[in-house]
C-alpha cells in the first residue's frame, strides 16, 4: 500500500509540473508571436497544447496557433488548428480566409477557393483583399465566371481597383465575351487613364476593329478592280465609282478607330502601319 501511495503522489507531481510548463510555454509563445518569431511561437504553442494537464486555456488560442503555423510554413498543422478555432467560434471568417491562403501555398486551388468563399459567406465586411484572393484563385482554376464576379466586387469595394478591373477584363476575354471585355476596358481607360496596361489593351481592341474595317474596304476595292480587269466595268462607270466610295467610307471608319487607338497608345506600331496603308490607298 505504501508503494502504491508513493506512485500516485509521483504521478500527481508530474502532472503539476507539466501544467506549470504548459502555462510558461504559452506565455513564451505569446511573446514569440508578438515578436514575429513564428517558428518558435508555433513550437511552444504546439508543445504546450499536448501537455496542458489541468491548465485551462481559451479555445480561441487555436487561432493564434494556426496563424503561427501558417507563417512558419507548417501547412497541415495550420489547417488543423484553424479548424479547431472554427469549431470554437473564434475569428471564423479569418480562419477560413487563412485556410484559403494555406491551400494556395499548397497549390490546392479547389480547397483554397472553397475556403475563401466560406470566409465571404460568414464575413460581415467582405473585405477587398478577400475578394481579390477569391478572384485570383478562381482565375487559376479557369473558373472565369467566378473570377469576373469577384474581381468586379473587389473593384466596387475600391480595393486595388485598377488591377481588379484589368483582371476582370482578362477573365472576360478568356470567356470570349468580347463586348463585355471592351466595355470593361473603356471604363478602365476613363477612370484610370494613366494605366498603360488598360489603355494598351483597349488600343489593341481598336486596332483589331480598325484592321477589320480596313480589310472590308480593301475587299470592296479589289472586287471592283477585278470587274475592271475582266472588262465588266470601267473606271469611268458610275457603278465602279460607287464601289470606290464604299471602300473609302470603310477606310474612313478605320482611320477614326485607329486614331483613337493611337490616342491611347501613341507607340502602337500596328495602328501606325494601318493608318499608313489607308493613306496610301485614299
Amino acid at each position: 500500500m505504501k508503494k502504491s501511495f508513493l506512485l500516485v503522489v509521483a504521478v500527481f507531481v508530474a502532472f503539476a509540473a507539466f501544467s506549470q510548463d504548459a502555462a510558461e510555454m504559452i506565455t513564451k509563445a505569446n511573446e514569440a508571436l508578438k515578436a514575429n518569431d513564428f517558428v518558435q511561437a508555433f513550437e511552444l504553442y504546439d508543445k504546450a497544447m499536448t501537455n496542458l494537464g489541468d491548465v485551462e486555456v481559451d479555445k480561441a488560442i487555436n487561432f493564434n496557433i494556426g496563424y503561427a503555423a501558417m507563417q512558419a510554413n507548417k501547412n497541415e498543422e495550420a489547417l488543423s488548428y484553424f479548424d479547431k478555432a472554427i469549431e470554437a467560434g473564434a475569428n471564423v471568417s479569418k480562419c477560413y480566409e487563412y485556410k484559403g491562403s494555406v491551400y494556395n501555398k499548397m497549390k490546392d486551388y479547389p480547397n483554397a477557393l472553397a475556403s475563401y468563399e466560406k470566409a465571404l459567406e460568414v464575413s460581415e465586411g467582405n473585405g477587398g483583399a478577400l475578394l481579390l484572393n477569391a478572384a485570383v484563385t478562381a482565375y487559376r482554376l479557369e473558373n472565369f465566371e467566378k473570377a469576373v464576379k469577384y474581381f468586379d466586387q473587389a473593384y466596387q469595394a475600391g480595393f486595388k481597383a485598377e488591377d481588379a478591373l484589368l483582371n476582370k477584363a482578362m477573365a472576360l476575354k478568356k470567356m470570349d465575351n468580347d463586348e463585355a471585355y471592351k466595355e470593361t476596358l473603356v471604363t478602365g481607360a476613363e477612370k484610370f487613364p494613366g494605366n498603360k496596361k488598360i489603355t494598351g489593351a483597349l488600343a489593341n481592341v481598336y486596332v483589331q476593329e480598325g484592321n477589320a474595317l480596313y480589310k472590308d474596304g480593301v475587299e470592296i476595292l479589289n472586287a471592283a478592280n477585278t470587274k475592271v480587269n475582266d472588262g465588266s466595268l470601267t473606271t469611268d462607270d458610275d457603278a465602279y465609282k460607287a464601289e470606290v466610295e464604299k471602300a473609302k467610307a470603310e477606310f474612313g471608319k478605320a482611320a477614326v478607330v485607329l486614331e483613337n487607338a493611337l490616342k491611347l497608345d501613341p507607340e502602337n506600331q500596328n495602328a501606325q502601319k494601318l493608318l499608313e496603308a489607308i493613306n496610301a490607298v485614299k
